[in-house]
């Protein structure tokens, strides 16, 4: 988050961020706020030194009388400073209730817009495949193929729930299995397998809450939240603690289920398998030095493309504008894969450095020298990628005129086949 120094200081260059997001947020009640609490901080540590000057004042004292109405009149201080240093925690807790609703600044990179149509396409790799058939959608294909099954789904856990039948579950496995080999084995990334139910701090030091409350899923009796993400658990491996000189940069890369209640999306085109409230995922992860973050940022982007890539799937590359930008990232690229059935651009994967944003809301620090002063790291997070949209694309873009599914080369070797048949063919 940001702080109220932050705040306070360039109060004019965060009214000109929120413009530029097209959001608002409690600037000028967080200035007031501030104001009000140093006031308050000022009363009490005024009355504390008065405090502890009559303290001495007792200590000194040689008339009995002097000395119990000084008592007395300590007494009555004691009651004036607990009461100041309560209305100082109550204002302390307002304000940061409010600092909770800032977004993150906006990187100066980051071109202008007025919503996602304004979002700029940097690059785009692969040619989009020709066919000389009628390429089909995922929903058509994979219940033909046996390997999709939506009706099962909604009869097991509603709408928007899915089964992966056979080859299907297999493929899905092979994705995952094959892209956490790469980011590890090839990108030197260390993997994590977290849980995947967090405590309510996680979230808050993440910036999940309380924006997005209405979006995750929260079991009340234990009091633990369904990740959204492999982030949130990412981010809290180091929360509340300072990481020790020379361990920077630390990237991560974990599997996770993720869980979302899609409440945002919708109106949204919602049919086959591209927006389900359980979906896979391969997050990555870094910490690094705030001067490298940039660095960092377009490396994890590269990973992400690799993958893309190696399956031979044509995407593009979107730079968010400032109006599509997430409320916890300073800079965000999209990743896109084309699905030539749906004809339409999946997002499959977003990195972003959110710079200290996320730090300082999990109170994470690092040393870059053993007796050195402490400093907020910079955080970045991108998927490595996200399903089921790699699938759909994959699906679509490999199906063949006879309604069999060829599978990629690098995921041969986990799958066992080179292709997915009709049954019967």
């Amino acid at each position: 988050m940001l702080s109220k120094e932050f705040i306070r200081e360039r109060a004019e260059e965060v009214r000109e961020m929120l413009r530029r997001r097209h959001v608002s947020a409690p600037v000028d009640e967080i200035i007031a706020l501030d104001r009000q609490h140093r006031a308050l901080l000022l009363q009490e540590e005024t009355l504390r030194a008065e405090r502890n000057a009559a303290s001495k004042r007792i200590g000194q004292a040689k008339d009995p009388a002097e000395r119990e109405r000084l008592i007395a009149e300590q007494s009555g201080m004691r009651s004036r400073v607990d009461a100041l240093a309560q209305q100082t925690r109550e204002l302390e807790e307002q304000l940061q209730q409010l600092l909770y609703q800032v977004p993150n600044i906006v990187l100066d990179a980051v071109p202008e817009g007025e919503s996602e149509a304004d979002n700029q396409v940097i690059r785009q790799h692969g040619m989009l495949r020709e066919f000389d058939f009628e390429p089909k959608p995922h929903w058509e294909l994979g219940p033909a193929l046996g390997i999709l099954d939506f009706d099962a789904g909604v009869k097991i856990s509603g709408s928007r729930f899915y089964v992966l039948e056979g080859l299907g579950a297999r493929l899905q496995r092979a994705l995952i299995q094959f892209m956490l080999d790469l980011h590890v084995h090839e990108h030197g990334l260390a993997e994590i397998y977290p849980p995947f139910v967090v405590k309510e701090e996680c979230l808050w030091a993440t910036g999940d809450l309380p924006k997005f409350a209405d979006n995750l899923y929260h079991d009340a009796e234990d009091d633990i939240w369904l990740v959204p993400t492999a982030e949130v658990p990412l981010t809290n491996l180091w929360r509340d603690e300072i990481i020790p000189p020379q361990r920077l940069p630390l990237r991560y890369v974990a599997y996770t289920a993720c869980f979302r209640r899609e409440k945002m999306s919708a109106g949204r085109d919602v049919r086959g398998m591209k927006r389900g409230h359980q979906f896979d995922k391969v997050e990555m992860y870094t910490f690094c030095e705030p001067e490298r973050s940039m660095a960092e940022l377009e490396a994890m982007l590269h990973r992400a493309e690799e993958v893309c890539n190696r399956l031979g799937l044509p995407y593009r590359i979107l730079q968010l504008c400032t109006a599509d930008l997430g409320f916890k990232a300073g800079i965000t690229y999209d990743v896109e894969m084309w699905a030539p059935g749906q004809k339409e651009w999946l997002e499959v994967s977003s990195v972003s450095n959110v710079l200290d944003f996320q730090a300082r809301r999990a109170n994470i620090r690092f040393r870059r020298e053993s007796s050195g002063r402490t400093e907020y790291p910079h955080m970045l997070n991108g998927s490595g990628l996200a399903l089921p949209r790699v699938m759909i694309a994959l699906l679509e873009t490999y199906q063949q005129a006879d309604g069999s599914v060829v599978i990629p080369e690098p995921l041969r070797p986990y799958m066992r086949t080179d292709r997915i048949a009709l049954t019967g063919s």
